[in-house]
């Protein structure tokens, strides 16, 4: 296909070009698959601006024309895929509960859109690698925004999600309400979450003469739910205490563990370890509650009891914006699943 400039017409050069494509479509001149010149290419041969060529390939590829491929340019989309979405997620990590976030979102787009994943691994940097590569490329761009709290991080993380526009902009799992917009957000509030469930579970909470909290520094928001907790436990009168790891010396008959670094890990481990030396049963003479919620929370001590916000529901809700085209700002439902460790 060969693009041309009439430098005469009143026609924008930009409509201009997204015309001539469209007409070589219809008219069948326009084959499935073919490779347009690139940007370079093509402001350079007509004499105009790359950003010209760029604002006309993206209307192009926004009405489900063409197709940007990573590194290779654009191509004219066959007309089975015109009008499947292009979704590019990019959470900090594929934990057991982002697994069952995002299966959820396949599930519910189905072949409505195809899904591309990366991993930022909460690295500003790396985030901004990603966003420099495919802006202009996705149809949604579904972010998991972990990254280190200090306040210059943070500032740059602020930057980069703004370069997203808004209609195609959804935060998953936290959301930033410093960045201003009518982008959409799915998330859990780290800062109450806590509070408000073990409140409602005041009474389950109570037949234990202790809640001791277990977390590691290195949880990104330990801090905030620490906080939670111990407004919980200060305003309904209960003791409380922080730990970074399980002892023999903190193990103690009647008392509540609440693990915040989820799962299997060593803390959870070695409570399991300590407990038996110690002739406690976890259910009955301890109780123990884990952070987040994944399929093997069923198994483990004959069921594990979890604080967890529904990530099965996370996936659903960003599905359903993606599939309706509605961005809203929606907290995910967050409760005790209450198993027999509790």
């Amino acid at each position: 296909m060969k693009l041309q400039i009439n430098s005469e017409s009143r026609t924008p050069i930009y409509k201009q070009l997204v015309n001539q494509v469209e007409r070589a479509i219809r008219s069948g001149k326009a084959e499935n698959g073919e490779l347009l010149p690139s940007m370079n290419e093509l402001a350079d041969s007509a004499g105009i601006s790359k950003e010209t060529v760029k604002k006309a390939y993206t209307i192009l590829r926004d009405k489900g024309l063409l197709e940007a491929r990573q590194g290779k340019g654009f191509y004219i989309m066959s007309g089975n895929d015109r009008h499947k979405l292009k979704v590019l997620v990019l959470f900090d990590k594929l934990s057991s509960y982002k697994q069952i976030t995002f299966n959820r979102m396949l599930a519910e787009i189905g072949d409505r859109a195809e899904l591309t994943i990366r991993l930022h691994n909460q690295s500003v940097d790396l985030l901004e690698y990603y966003l420099d590569e495919s802006l202009d490329m996705y149809d949604y761009y579904v972010v998991s925004p972990h990254f280190p709290l200090d306040p210059v991080t943070q500032k740059k993380a602020c930057r980069l999600l703004h370069r997203i526009p808004n209609r195609k902009f959804i935060m998953v799992d936290h959301w930033m309400p410093e960045i201003k917009g009518n982008y959409g957000a799915v998330y859990q509030d780290f800062s109450m979450d806590s509070y408000d469930c073990l409140a409602e579970n005041i009474d389950r909470v109570r037949k234990y003469s202790k809640v001791n909290v277990i977390s590691l520094p290195s949880s990104l928001y330990q801090e905030q739910i620490q906080q939670a907790i111990m407004k919980f436990c200060t305003n309904f009168d209960i003791d409380v205490e922080f730990h970074t790891g399980i002892t023999a010396e903190i193990t103690r008959k009647n008392e509540l563990y609440i693990l915040l670094n989820s799962q299997l890990e060593s803390s959870l481990i070695d409570l399991a370890h300590i407990s038996s030396e110690k002739d406690l049963s976890i259910g009955s003479d301890i109780g123990v509650i884990s952070y987040n919620e994944s399929p093997i929370h069923e198994i483990v001590l004959g069921g594990l009891t979890t604080l967890s916000t529904d990530f099965d529901q996370m996936g659903a809700l960003v599905a359903k914006m993606i599939i309706e085209n509605k961005l809203s700002k929606v907290k995910c439902d967050f409760r005790l699943t209450v198993r027999s460790t509790f």
